[in-house]
């Protein structure tokens, strides 16, 4: 699809650039709502998706509703590259929702771009989407069997079409519907003429918040977009929800029974930001604890402490007050390069860690260390950076994770979608340490880390460590053939 088609397909949407369709779809993002008449919704928006650029550095966009019409201004890249004074500006309305998105498996192209927009027969909505739906591949293949055209290669264009073709009366049994369909990860900021709506699937695995400001109501991916803009948290959106908001106040309907909650544990140990709040408990204080027990279960003499910046150093911090050796900084890091777990492309993962970090090697010469950080998935990373730390004079690396090994894939938004991109599924922690260069290598297990949360594993998806998917994955969806053969071989 070239400009001209998306143009012609999605008038509403300002397209700066757009490329050739992938062939997949998987998203996982951050998502913004606000409900504010009277209020400049599409500033507030891009403040709280600058508060939000964590989750995604491809795209962003926004949607804002003006009682009768329903734009849309979007693009490639962060935020404050979308976005000038002349684009907010012409974002007039009451109501917004907009995204920050990553692309898992590829599709980083303008027609991939949310939110998107649609119409049900009761009107224009436009839907923001965190997270990934599993049973996505036969969904558009029965819709299309039924005639539906595709644009796109997402997921939520999925969700939108199912919106699109029920024939509920209103948007919120439309959506209703569509839960009925949808299986996996959801959580969606959807915006229309006059309304907001935030949705939330029935496991609740990706958070999702509401929050209120000067009589306004605004939704989120995390708290930490509801403090920027000094609104006060009133409470999570709860699993299988559909809670609208608009002139009358706020309706929430169960459109879908709630079920074991598995929100991902993944947030704690790296995704969200540190300062935000997810089931009552801070992110920052949740990683101190888990450096905290880390020390505890896998101690190491050494001279210094230090964490892979950013994500890390909470938990660097709290192995270094439990062990009782000094922190310090051994990495000054480029804060102008994006994180490298979020980069799509295995080269530009391998390329950066030599753009982002630099050691300090008046810190850390002839110095025992140990090397905190939050996770290994693929081990790309890792090794050059253990290579830095050698190459500055390190004299001990002793490397300490913050989460058990991650030997199985994510399917529910996280970019792991086969084994066989993960190093501990491959190899031992044995030969991890090897393949990294470390002196030794240690893991915080999982008991240790649901308790550094403090609260009951049941509460929490964990099955990256130890495949326990709490919304079953058919085995076609699952792994490949090759993935099958070497899960057998490998357990």
């Amino acid at each position: 699809m070239d400009c001209a088609d998306c143009r012609a397909h999605f008038p509403r949407h300002d397209y700066s650039y757009c490329s050739a369709k992938e062939p997949t779809w998987r998203d996982a993002c951050g998502v913004f709502g606000i409900w504010g008449p009277g209020e400049d919704v599409a500033r507030l928006t891009f403040f709280g998706l600058y508060a939000l650029q964590h989750r995604g550095q491809e795209s962003a966009g926004i949607a804002v509703g003006d009682g009768t019409d329903v734009r849309c201004h979007c693009g490639l890249g962060l935020a404050s590259q979308v976005f000038d004074e002349a684009s907010i500006s012409s974002l007039k309305g009451d109501v917004a929702v907009g995204h920050v998105r990553y692309s898992t498996t590829g599709g980083n192209v303008m027609c991939n771009v949310q939110p998107i927009l649609d119409e049900h027969k009761s009107g224009q909505f436009a839907v923001a989407h965190n997270g990934n739906l599993i049973n996505a591949l036969a969904l558009r293949q029965e819709m299309e069997r039924l005639g539906e055209v595709f644009e796109r290669t997402t997921d939520t264009e999925i969700i939108a079409k199912l919106i699109h073709r029920s024939p509920a009366d209103t948007l919120e049994e439309a959506i209703a519907d569509a839960m009925q369909q949808m299986q996996g990860a959801y959580s969606l900021a959807i915006g229309t003429a006059d309304r907001l709506i935030a949705v939330r699937d029935p496991h609740g695995v990706r958070p999702l918040c509401l929050g209120r400001m000067n009589g306004c109501w605004v939704t989120a991916s995390e708290t930490c977009a509801l403090s920027v803009l000094g609104a006060e948290f009133v409470r999570e959106v709860q699993p299988g929800e559909i809670v609208t908001v608009d002139a009358r106040g706020e309706t929430v309907i169960q459109a879908v029974d709630p079920q074991r909650r598995a929100c991902c544990v993944f947030e704690f140990i790296y995704f969200a930001r540190p300062d935000s709040h997810i089931y009552g408990k801070n992110v920052y204080m949740s990683r101190l604890r888990m450096g905290q027990l880390l020390a505890l279960q896998a101690p190491a003499e050494a001279d210094l402490v230090i964490g892979i910046p950013e994500s890390a150093i909470p938990h660097a911090m709290g192995f270094a007050e439990a062990a009782d050796i000094p922190y310090g900084e051994g990495f000054i890091k480029n804060r102008y390069i994006h994180r490298t777990f979020i980069m799509p492309d295995q080269r530009l993962r391998e390329a950066g860690v030599h753009m982002k970090l630099a050691p300090l090697r008046e810190a850390v010469a002839g110095k025992r260390l140990v090397v905190v950080d939050d996770s290994i998935v693929r081990g790309t990373t890792t090794g050059p950076e253990m290579a830095l730390l050698r190459e500055a004079g390190a004299r001990d690396i002793h490397l300490r994770i913050s989460c058990p090994p991650i030997r199985f894939p994510c399917f529910y938004g996280i970019d792991t979608s086969t084994r066989r991109e993960l190093i501990a599924a491959r190899k031992s922690v044995p030969e991890i340490r090897e393949h990294v260069g470390s002196d030794s290598l240690e893991y915080l297990d999982i008991e240790n880390l649901v308790r550094a949360i403090g609260l009951p594993k049941v509460n929490f998806c964990t099955a990256c460590f130890d495949e326990q998917y709490p919304i079953p994955v058919a085995s076609d969806v699952m792994v490949s053939k090759y993935d099958l053969e070497e899960s057998k071989v490998g357990r």
